[in-house]
């Protein structure tokens, strides 16, 4: 496709009827289906008025080509990969009685919501990934949380907030890596990546958002907020009915909690659950350092090769074809994520080429009022990460845009209004990784939880609004 065209407020139509039909249907799959189709009718109409444009005026064929180039990519490639080889590592692990027998052990200590809300709560600080950590810590959690009537859409909840809030906050990993390539690439007082990776460094304790919402979530396991708005709903629904998911939702997996607790076999929790765990991470951790990579792909390629052999070795298999039943079972099982994924990538390509995120910069430059920089850095940036599903394209759009406007009010230094303005862009993108209908890693959280990715959507949104409402008045008071 060719440069995005400038259509004004009309570039948001398709974003804005997608979020229309999803929250007035709750489903994820045809309200963006119908957003993305919505921006071809308007590309391929576009291009009858306008001879001069590349765009084919017949829809069909804009279809096919925003399908080519937004999944056709390294990136959606890459995401469906660690889905797909997810999805094999637990029906490995459910196969040999892992899942099982961890959560018979687990469900000793874990008597009640506090409790096992606690534990899933843990666990995002112990899988620190946005992709690997909603999708192993809810298959882990789902048995334990449905046999305390714990709402799926609470458990979709409590694995978003410590999901991508965390990763940001770990300075050593990818979104580090990345918004310090981005403060670097705009040069003013930062003349090294070394003082690029000191700025984000710093700037970490004034990302409100992330830690508001990782101390917000732990009060509501710990019931120290009470649950309100469409949450409460659904917990009373879960606690008075013993129904987890809402009648007639759709769940983005088919893994049941009671099936799971069936396959209960003998197993070593420690050679086939620790051990293919640690291999895991220390494979990612080593890659990074021997090479500078996360090469994340490969190392669960490792661990489930190493997870056939051990388990073939015990006998586990009665055949190669029961090995490869399992495997297929694995990847189907996560499709329904797969699937949502890809139309949240559509949606995003096709709103890019009608130029919505050009006529956001347009329109918010006017509010980027010195005594208000920060708190608007923040607000905007969280507005453009919610509409497009991606914090890192909030990154990639807000770094830019706000650290030349810093450096014209500060003189060009380091100083605390560089690391507050940084800080605000990092929160503002996790808002919409949070929050978001079309984000991938709410869509995982959904997936993860086994929870109607809409259910889920609704009822976290007031709680993230609230969040970030706070994160607004405390940027506004510095």
């Amino acid at each position: 496709m060719q440069d995005t065209l400038d259509l004004g407020i009309f570039s948001l139509l398709p974003l804005a009827i997608a979020l229309l039909i999803a929250f007035k249907t709750r489903s994820a799959v045809f309200s963006l289906l119908t957003g993305a189709i919505v921006g071809v009718l308007m590309l391929s109409g576009y291009a009858l008025t306008h001879t001069s444009v590349e765009y084919s005026n017949n829809p069909f064929m804009v279809l096919n080509k925003l399908f080519q180039s937004s999944l056709g990519n390294a990136d959606f490639i890459w995401i469906c990969l660690i889905v797909f080889l997810i999805g094999i590592l637990f029906e490995l692990f459910k196969h040999a009685g892992v899942i099982s027998a961890f959560t018979i052990r687990m469900s000793h200590k874990a008597k009640n919501q506090k409790s096992v809300g606690l534990t899933a709560w843990v666990l995002g600080f112990v899988i620190v990934d946005d992709y690997f950590s909603p999708l192993m810590s809810g298959a882990v959690m789902r048995p334990l949380s449905d046999s305390v009537k714990m709402s799926r859409e609470k458990l979709a909840f409590i694995l978003d907030s410590t999901t991508a809030s965390v990763c940001i906050l770990m300075p050593f990993m990818a979104w580090g890596t990345m918004m310090t390539g981005l403060i670097k690439a705009q040069g003013g007082a930062v003349q090294s990546i070394e003082q690029a990776f000191s700025v984000f460094l710093y700037s970490i304790p004034y990302n409100f958002y992330s830690i508001l919402l990782l101390i917000f979530s732990l009060g509501i396991v710990l019931k120290w907020i009470p649950d309100f708005g469409p949450m409460k709903k659904a917990e009373l629904r879960a606690i008075t009915t013993g129904k987890v998911i809402r009648d007639g939702s759709m769940p983005l997996t088919d893994l049941e909690a009671d099936d799971l607790l069936k396959q209960h076999k003998d197993c070593n929790l420690i050679f086939e659950f620790l051990v293919p765990v640690v291999l895991l991470f220390s494979s990612i951790l080593g890659s990074l350092w021997l090479t500078q990579q996360v090469m994340i792909v490969e190392s669960f390629m490792l661990v489930i090769s190493f997870q056939i052999i051990l388990m073939s070795l015990k006998g586990k298999f009665d055949d190669i074809e029961q090995l490869t039943q399992l495997m297929m079972i694995g990847i189907k099982e996560v499709m329904p994520a797969i699937v949502i994924i890809a139309l949240a990538y559509s949606i995003n390509g096709v709103t890019k080429e009608l130029g919505s995120a050009y006529y956001i910069v347009e329109i918010s430059k006017d509010f980027l009022s010195p005594s208000a920089l920060v708190a608007t850095t923040f607000v905007l940036t969280a507005l453009f990460s919610f509409a497009t599903g991606t914090s890192w394209g909030a990154y990639a759009l807000m770094v830019p845009l706000s650290l030349p406007v810093v450096y014209s009010l500060n003189g060009g230094v380091i100083d605390n209004l560089l690391f507050q303005t940084v800080a605000a862009i990092a929160g503002g993108g996790i808002f919409g990784d949070h929050a978001s209908p079309v984000s991938d890693t709410s869509v995982l959280a959904s997936a993860g939880a086994g929870s109607d990715h809409m259910d889920h959507v609704i009822t976290q949104l007031p709680y993230a609004l609230v969040v970030a409402f706070v994160t607004v008045v405390l940027y506004l008071i510095l």
